[in-house]
């Protein structure tokens, strides 16, 4: 077979770029310590690579998150142990002052420590977490969620909405919680209004000395079940108390007992319609004398004569009442308190409310705790099985895509060698010519 010149130098020149370009290819795997260097390489190892590398970026913006996140509770749950620390002092305040034993000057004092403690609980409860967010507002944490009003009151300005991250592809935790579920929406135990419209006078002319105390809902099932009610609430809806001598009394309903009876012609035999249970006071003055109906309970002070009509009434615009709201209510009652019997009823009264609903509240914060709690567990397992993911996906891309150097070194070195060889016989078969024998 002949073949020309032109040939035979196109095809050397041919090999030699060939035998190049393997050597300039390898000598690159080397250097980069990568096997793949575009997708034409290993296209289906190329395909599985960019999907590791959209997992670990994944899992990188994961673990960023699951990091926010476990900062953000962490300050939650310092914060709500200082609020529970500061519920516990004002509720040892709230027993000290309901004794009944201190004077003005006393309920004084400890009214001002009051207000030192409410201004404590403000500003936790807008604390901020490490991000500058508010823990409190729901989803409007730019904000303060809870403000003083001019009159002393206090509101909430956040939602009811929590903020959560994603930690993992089919797991959100909140970074935070509800306040106003929180803090605000406290069942208030004194939801009841309590009257004393007709006083009792005796046979002997004796007028009655009894008053009731403001009423707790201690049985909130038995309240919503059994306490009289329509349908909604109104506060019309209510019992009646009537006393029948200065210790047995008759509980009725205020809606069904017939218009203008006869208290006079009573009798236990056949009692009239909406009486609702009966029961006697004991005559031991020592002992202080409670009536419970429907889950809520009143305190009979002095000495009720026959004929005393007492009222229990719902609340309905006040069925909640919010944490600050409930600690200024008590100071309040301790800064404006006098020396009298009455004023030390009223502060016995007003001491057992707050207790009531300090107690609700601290349910709920010790509640949330436990919740916080079980969050951060949720983001230590999260975290490390996202950890267990990213070192398994980082071996597979490893796997794919870095280099086996004692095979490219190798490899290298025979390149190397084909080339120079490729490099020698083109010299010689360049210098070949038929010119050169001819004389």
């Amino acid at each position: 077979m002949r073949i020309s010149t032109i040939q035979a130098f196109n095809s050397s020149v041919s090999g030699m770029q060939k035998n190049y370009a393997n050597v300039s290819r390898t000598q690159e795997q080397i250097s980069t310590g990568k096997r793949i260097l575009t997708p034409a390489d290993d296209p289906v190892a190329s395909v599985r690579l960019l999907q590791l590398s959209q997992e670990q970026a994944l899992n990188a913006q994961y673990t960023s998150n699951n990091t926010a996140a476990q900062n953000s509770l962490n300050s939650e749950e310092a914060i709500l142990s200082s609020i529970e620390t500061v519920l516990q002092r004002i509720r040892e305040i709230g027993v000290q002052v309901g004794n009944g034993t201190l004077d003005s000057t006393d309920r004084s004092s400890l009214a001002t420590e009051i207000q030192q403690r409410e201004d404590e609980l403000l500003s936790l409860m807008n604390s901020k977490d490490a991000s500058g967010q508010y823990l409190f507002g729901g989803s409007q944490s730019g904000q303060q969620p809870f403000v003083r009003n001019a009159d002393g009151t206090y509101s909430y300005q956040g939602d009811e909405s929590e903020r959560a991250v994603q930690v993992a592809s089919s797991t959100f935790v909140n970074l935070g919680d509800d306040g106003k579920d929180l803090f605000e929406n406290v069942f208030n135990a004194n939801r009841v209004t309590t009257n004393h419209p007709t006083v009792g006078v005796n046979v002997d002319g004796t007028v009655s000395t009894g008053r009731i105390s403001l009423g707790l809902v201690t049985d909130k099932t038995a309240y919503d079940t059994t306490f009289p009610s329509s349908n909604p609430p109104v506060a019309t809806d209510g019992i009646g108390i009537h006393f029948l001598s200065s210790t047995d009394y008759v509980v009725y309903d205020q809606a069904t007992l017939p218009a203008g009876y006869d208290w006079t012609t009573y009798n236990p035999a056949t009692p009239p319609a909406g009486q609702l249970a009966t029961g006697a006071l004991d005559t031991n003055s020592a002992t202080s004398d409670f009536i419970n109906y429907g889950g809520v309970k009143v305190q009979i002070d002095g000495v009720p004569q026959n004929g005393d009509d007492f009222t229990v009434n719902r609340k309905p615009d006040e069925e909640k009442r919010s944490l600050l709201n409930t600690v200024s209510d008590l100071r309040k009652a301790l800064q404006g308190s006098g020396d009298s019997a009455e004023d030390a009823r009223v502060i016995r009264d007003v001491a057992a409310v707050a207790l009531s609903n300090l107690d609700s509240v601290y349910s709920k914060v010790d509640a949330v705790r436990g919740s916080v709690g079980a969050r951060l567990n949720t983001l230590d397992s999260t975290g490390d099985f996202i950890a267990d993911v990213t070192l398994v996906n980082t071996s597979v891309q490893s796997d794919l895509e870095d280099l086996d150097y004692a095979d490219a070194i190798s490899r290298l070195s025979l390149q190397s060698t084909i080339l120079s060889a490729a490099q020698q016989s083109y010299v010689k078969i360049a210098n070949l010519s038929l010119f050169n024998y001819i004389t």
